[in-house]
């Protein structure tokens, strides 16, 4: 190496190391895949990452390549033997690889592994990202925020639905949330192809008007509320279908669903795609996207559809509201009111043309303010405000 190569490399500051906290990398649900993103793209000259979680699912083709170094710490309970071996090792860890910021996502990272990054490590800079309307919460995980937000440096918040949860719910400082809105690679949307067909995969007609959702099958995500308003739809439509991308996380409520399918006559209408790798692809053969959710905070599946073009039906829960200008790129409507809701879509499977300019709208939406760009960029300015501030 020549002295200016060793002058430059002197110069040249040592990347700040993030250690990411997630409780399981065991579903390849938009919180996952938008961290695994967001590793992927910061930038390598100033920041690198290592990942640590408590569960893994390494059958699943998302997590068989990480981004980054990771490890897992088994944790079935947080107040025994076990639980305290794991802390210790994890302190250990954060110690030895000088870890800067420690930034975490859901319940157990956020509680248990925000508590033990500050063990022994005061000056480390904490950051939880919140995600959703607090719906998997219990009293003791209200008070263990309460307890915990003392101590945490920055609460970024996926809407400003959320933001608004956390400061009302968690009492935490206005001054220390901000909200960063997932964002999207659409150059890499833009080129992906390959579901095939999809009309052939169905065996329907070339013609037949498909409105798609997509999210993991639980009651939150209201599939019931989508077969009943399909059960409205098909009155008037008879061979529209209603597609379901997503995996079956909850087997009594899919057998639930199935019976009220079957009691509502709409068998060939409701179609269950199961989890997919090629959700752009179907989404893009798609005419409608119908979010029925009984709460979000902020969701993946929607900004994904309205970059394919597609208009949006969705209930207004969460942040679903920050994304979809009603009218405009789509409607909103109140949660599990049905009649409204097949009543929007009918409006759009009726009126192509304006379900085509409501589309474009979306997709501009999206460039203008859901980019994975405009993601990494306000996420960077965060990490550095916090690292000059300990600093001063």
């Amino acid at each position: 190496m020549t002295a200016l190569g060793k002058t430059d490399s002197l110069l040249r500051p040592t990347p700040v190391h993030i250690a990411y906290f997630i409780d399981q990398l065991c579903e390849t649900g938009g919180a996952e895949r938008m961290l695994l993103n967001t590793i992927r793209l910061l930038p390598k000259d100033r920041f690198r990452c290592s990942l640590i979680t408590f569960k893994l699912d390494p059958t699943l083709a998302l997590f068989q390549t990480l981004p980054c170094p990771h490890f897992v710490y088994p944790l079935r309970r947080t107040y025994n033997w076990n639980a305290f071996r794991s802390s210790s090792k994890i302190c250990e860890f954060l110690r030895r690889e000088n870890v800067q910021i420690v930034h975490t996502f859901h319940e157990t990272a956020d509680l248990w592994g925000g508590f033990v990054s500050k063990l022994g490590g005061n000056n480390r800079i904490l950051v939880s990202s919140r995600r959703d309307m607090g719906i998997l919460r219990s009293f003791k995980h209200n008070l263990g925020y309460r307890l915990l937000n003392r101590t945490v440096d920055l609460v970024l918040t996926v809407s400003e639905q959320v933001r608004q949860f956390c400061i009302r719910t968690d009492g935490v400082s206005p001054q220390r949330t901000a909200t960063l809105y997932n964002g999207l690679e659409l150059a890499k949307m833009d080129s992906t192809s390959g579901a095939g067909d999809l009309r052939r995969l169905l065996s329907v007609e070339s013609c037949t008007p498909v409105i798609a959702t997509v999210g993991n099958i639980r009651p939150v995500k209201g599939i019931d509320i989508l077969v009943q308003t399909a059960a409205i739809v098909v009155r008037h439509i008879p061979k529209a279908v209603f597609l379901v991308i997503g995996k079956n996380s909850d087997p009594e409520y899919m057998q639930k669903l199935k019976q009220e399918i079957e009691r509502l006559g709409v068998s060939w209408n409701v179609r269950f795609w199961g989890e997919s790798d090629e959700v752009v692809s179907l989404l893009r053969q798609s005419n409608i996207f119908f979010l029925p959710s009984r709460s979000e905070g902020f969701s993946n599946a929607l900004i994904e559809a309205m970059a394919c073009c597609l208009p949006c039906v969705a209930a207004n829960v969460g942040g679903n509201a920050e994304a979809v200008s009603d009218g405009k790129s789509g409607y909103l409507t109140n949660s599990e009111d049905v009649e409204v809701a097949a009543a929007r879509i009918l409006t759009l499977l009726r009126d192509e043309h304006s379900a085509r300019k409501m589309g474009a709208a979306g997709r501009k939406i999206v460039e203008s303010r859901f980019t994975a760009d405009t993601m990494i960029e306000q996420l960077v300015g965060h990490y550095e405000r916090l690292l000059a501030n300990r600093r001063n």
